[in-house]
């Protein structure tokens, strides 16, 4: 099994996916009511639906990149604005917050070996 993609709704289709575009995503499908997006290695997509009275969808996207503390300083270069700089957290992940133009809550984050071994990890079928 594996994850096809997250939906985030956006309550403006062109404001997000120039958003997003800016980011470093390239956009793959483009409708008005709907956008979906490569990301820039591996196989990840993610899409954006339009939901007009949508403020935040609650959920938190997270997007991992190696060099996290360089692509940060890029994106603020670019004109972002982060709620949180790259911070090194007790779960032993690096991240940095920001939102899109709908509110929703996007971490950028490096956590290496530990996104899927962390000392804490069990295994349970």
């Amino acid at each position: 099994m594996n994850l096809n993609q997250v939906t985030l709704p956006v309550n403006d289709i062109p404001k997000a996916t120039e958003f997003y575009r800016r980011l470093g995503f390239l956009q793959i499908v483009d409708s008005p009511h709907y956008a979906r997006f490569e990301c820039p290695e591996g196989n990840s997509t993610f899409s954006l639906m339009l939901e007009p009275e949508s403020t935040g969808s609650g959920a938190t996207i997270y997007f991992e990149h190696e060099a996290l503390d360089e692509w940060v300083e890029e994106l603020i270069s670019k004109g972002f604005e982060f709620e949180q700089l790259p911070t090194d957290m007790s779960y032993l992940w690096r991240e940095a917050i920001l939102y899109d133009p709908s509110g929703n809550k996007i971490k950028l984050y490096w956590a290496g070996d530990n996104r899927l071994n962390p000392p804490w990890r069990v295994d349970i079928q």
